[in-house]
Parts: C-alpha cells; structure tokens; sequence
C-alpha cells in the first residue's frame, strides 16, 4: 500500500491550521509533511505504524499562519525520506484552497447549489452583502469557475466565510 491522504481531498478550502490525514508507511515509522505554494513553507513530520514497512494511520494539525503565502492554491505533500540518498519517496500530493487568502478571519464555508437565476453577484450579494464581492466564490471554486459568467444549475460552490 502506498502512503494515502484522506483529508483534505483535492481542491478542498482549508484553513488554518491545515488538517491532514491518511494511512502510510515511512523509513523507521516517520513521514514527512509540507504545505506550499510554491513561494513559501511549513514542515514537519509524523510517526506511523511501528516501524519500516508497517502502515498506520495519521493526523496533523498543520500550524501555518505565520507562512507568507502569496497563492490562493496551496500543496499538502506526504512523503517518506528515502535511508539510501534523502530523496522524498512515495509522495502524495493534494492541491486545497487557502481560505484566509479569500476571506479576513476565513472560519469555514457554505455550500450553495446554484439554481436558475443565480449569478455569482447574487450570491455574493446574499452571501457578504456586496455583489462586488463574487471574486471569493470564484476563487474559492477555481475547478468548477473558469469564467464567473458562466456557472450552472446544480453546481455546488463553497463561499468562503469570515468571521
């Protein structure tokens, strides 16, 4: 079995800090973590199973606030650190959304199924009462809005929420 992320799934908005979770299996029981985006990073690592070759599972609270990321996209990446030459081996990768980035004190987010009618003005006039706004959404939902004049019925968008 290959090292396996759960949570967060791909494209999922997260906060701070990033919760991680999954099975796997490091060099004498350790993997490693990191969240980027590709300008800045935090690190760490977690113990699994008991030793070389046993997986178990994990969970991390990445603490990242004090990283200076400038993306909204960010990278959670498991991996192990090979014994042999220090290479990071059987790596996941899972791209997530940066709340905080969207939305100033981002506590979370609400589903909205858009029905006919709806436009991300709207929603955003319904959601942070400023239609000037709808950008949030859109960033929050990059593979769902490629162009945030074209959303669809039925579509579930997460609108990022401040506190």
């Amino acid at each position: 079995m290959k090292n396996l992320v759960q949570q967060p799934q791909p494209f999922d908005l997260v906060g701070d800090p990033v919760q991680i979770a999954g099975a796997g299996s490091g060099f004498e029981a350790t993997l490693d973590w990191r969240v980027h985006d590709g300008h800045d990073e935090r690190t760490g690592f977690v113990t699994v199973g008991g030793g070389t070759g046993e997986h178990g599972q994990f969970q991390i609270a990445a603490a990242i606030g004090d990283a200076a990321f400038q993306l909204d996209r960010l990278f959670v990446e498991i991996f192990e650190t090979s014994a042999r030459d220090g290479a990071e081996i059987n790596k996941v990768i899972v791209p997530v959304i940066y709340g905080p980035r969207i939305v100033a004190n981002y506590v979370g987010y609400r589903l909205h199924v858009v029905e006919a009618g709806d436009t991300l003005s709207k929603i955003a006039r319904d959601a942070y009462g400023d239609a000037g706004l709808y950008q949030r959404i859109a960033r929050a939902n990059p593979q769902l809005i490629s162009d945030p004049d074209l959303i669809v019925v039925g579509q579930e968008l997460k609108v990022p929420i401040g506190a």
